[in-house]
């Protein structure tokens, strides 16, 4: 059996209730799923120059933590950033579409960010040695820091608790690149097979081991029938959703600081 284990999971609820142990994640470098949109928006706000990104689990604890830092540091620019439903919180400064966060919104700035989906996934991971957050704006760049690692865990984050095809379908690009970078060196689990395979049968060849480009739109119209993608088309925001689909657009990897549940760039 390999020594090498690439793990995906399509949402947290389908994780072994032990993988959230410091026991079974020792070791691991963890990947962290939202293409639709938090890890998307996140990559976007630090490639835009924003300091930090603290990711909180519910709005309120965004909005006390944003009082805190206030008061232990009232020179701090802090923003709020972040969605319920897919919308824009009441009182928070941004919502979660990524173009949004231009230099001149988030620059130098601190981002406290809380979203549906994506943040609870961020935190079930938190005991991992490293953990990565990855859209297909990064892609590449994720894929050249993980080959290093002999034990992955790529987790998506899902909608609403269910299976999103965007997130497994960039599992799936992962998994390919990792295992052709690897040499085929990694053993992988039921659903890293499963999504290795939706990435292989949705375009050709060339085009999906990075030797011919992707278009956005070509993409995009995958992304648009997913179940993340069709509640952001009722929303309004199809913006996002191409966004979302420019392959290889940043080499930036955001990375949550362990222990300290604080995400910079990588």
């Amino acid at each position: 059996m390999s020594d090498q284990i690439l793990s995906v999971f399509p949402v947290p609820e389908m994780m072994p209730p032990e993988a959230s142990s410091r026991e079974t994640l020792r070791g691991t470098a963890a990947v962290v799923i939202d293409v639709l949109r938090a890890t998307t928006t996140i990559t976007h706000a630090l490639a835009a120059g924003a300091t930090q990104v603290i990711p909180c689990l519910e709005t309120e604890d965004a909005i006390n933590t944003r009082d805190a830092l206030r008061t232990q540091q009232p020179d701090l620019p802090v923003l709020l950033g972040g969605e319920r439903g897919g919308v824009l919180v009441e009182g928070f400064d941004l919502g979660n579409s990524p173009e949004d966060y231009t230099q001149e919104r988030v620059g130098g700035k601190t981002l406290i960010f809380s979203t549906t989906n994506g943040t609870r996934a961020m935190f079930r991971m938190v005991e991992a040695d490293v953990i990565y957050l990855a859209c297909f704006n990064n892609a590449d760049a994720v894929a050249k820091c993980l080959v290093k690692f002999s034990k992955i865990t790529i987790l998506c984050a899902g909608t609403d608790r269910q299976y999103t095809e965007e997130d497994m379908l960039l599992a799936g690009m992962l998994t390919e690149r990792l295992t052709r970078l690897s040499g085929g060196g990694y053993a992988l689990n039921t659903y890293a097979v499963a999504a290795k395979e939706r990435w292989d049968t949705s375009f050709p060849t060339a085009k999906r081991i990075g030797s011919e480009p992707i278009h956005p739109e070509n993409l995009a119209q995958i992304l648009r029938q997913s179940r993340g993608g069709k509640n952001l088309m009722q929303l309004g925001l199809g913006r996002d959703i191409l966004a979302a689909s420019r392959i290889h657009l940043f080499d930036l990897v955001p990375q949550m600081i362990h222990g300290q549940k604080v995400i910079v760039a990588g």
